[in-house]
């Protein structure tokens, strides 16, 4: 029998949108909260979120598409890929490295170090990150740890294969994933859009303090999005992403397998990461889920493919937390489908 798709429980602080789908049919949807505060515009399911690091897959099926057109290798090492001098690199760190955060490059964001992503923009402004090179500064002197050794998650990774990106199709990293990715899976309403250029029906993200006030993220995260995170979607387009590179419209199948692998573990309790994204492995080490997700300072972001069920859930929210509790719900929905 069916579940009622209803959430066990929604918040009432939630602010965002949640979509469960199988297949084409929408099993819950939900809006909830405003995405401008000041002007009380209510989120709507046309409402774009800034999604973080949900990004980072956009970029796996980047560098994936330039291997399938033989313009990469997994195995192409960071001096064979890209014109630019790290001096304390690790000339042999790969491709297929950076991809699972095994590259041992130093991260401008170490979580293991600071917890507060608004401490970079204190020394460095944040308007003025508007492309990939802007982040190089951050990280391209400092030394770095041991390559292929064991999962360490990795933001300037990424920047380093958005960057390969770039020199590979001769594109803006923003342009190639709007042309290649965005487009041939319907994403109509995505985009990378600066903070202070967003176009309509995109929600402001805000940050609340303990007091009751609050204000937007725009002084807390880069004023543009790239390789690492920061583009908007809106739920429907996160779930034709979904649907669309399990149809293998964005890669071929093997391709699409190679980056649905589990490559490294992460955890003790199944934990994977494949190419720019998590893997959820159960008891049984069978796949429960494949998974996407993102926070900043004003953003949360889950967005998950559930393979025994065939479910595609997206959560998006435009506030620092949320999305978590809300899609832990759901989950608990689909393990009764």
């Amino acid at each position: 029998m069916s579940p009622d798709w209803s959430p066990y429980k929604v918040s009432s602080t939630f602010s965002g949108s949640a979509l469960v789908m199988r297949q084409n049919d929408i099993l819950f949807e939900l809006q909830q909260g405003y995405a401008n505060r000041a002007e009380q515009i209510e989120n709507q399911t046309s409402t774009r979120f800034g999604i973080a690091s949900g990004c980072k897959l956009f970029t796996a099926i980047a560098i994936c598409q330039l291997v399938e057109q033989g313009k990469l290798a997994f195995t192409s090492t960071l001096c064979e890929s890209l014109a630019i001098d790290f001096p304390r690199f690790d000339p042999g760190v790969t491709v297929e490295q950076l991809l699972t955060h095994t590259s041992g490059i130093p991260d401008y964001f170490d979580e293991s170090v600071m917890d507060d992503f608004e401490e970079l923009w204190r020394q460095r402004p944040m308007y003025h990150i508007r492309q990939l090179r802007d982040f190089l500064p951050m990280f391209q002197h400092e030394p770095m740890r041991q390559a292929g050794g064991a999962f360490q998650y990795n933001n300037a990774g990424y920047i380093v294969l958005g960057l390969i990106v770039e020199q590979a199709s001769g594109l803006t990293f923003t342009d190639y994933i709007e042309r290649f990715v965005f487009k041939p899976a319907d994403m109509t309403d995505s985009g990378y859009f600066s903070l202070d250029a967003l176009p309509r029906n995109t929600a402001l993200g805000y940050i609340d303090s303990a007091d009751g006030s609050w204000r937007t993220n725009h002084y807390s995260i880069p004023v543009k999005g790239g390789a690492d995170g920061g583009a908007f979607v809106t739920t429907q387009d996160m779930a034709k992403l979904w649907r669309n590179l399990l149809g293998h419209r964005l890669l071929g199948e093997e391709m699409t397998s190679r980056l649905f692998t589990p490559h490294v573990p992460v955890n003790e309790t199944g934990g994977h990461y494949g190419y720019g994204l998590w893997i959820q492995l159960d008891a049984n080490r069978h796949v429960f889920k494949y998974h996407a997700m993102g926070y900043d300072p004003g953003v949360s972001f889950h967005s998950a493919y559930y393979p025994a069920t065939d479910i595609i859930s997206v959560v998006c929210s435009n506030k620092s937390d949320g999305a978590f509790d809300l899609m832990k719900s759901i989950e608990m929905k689909v393990g009764e489908a």
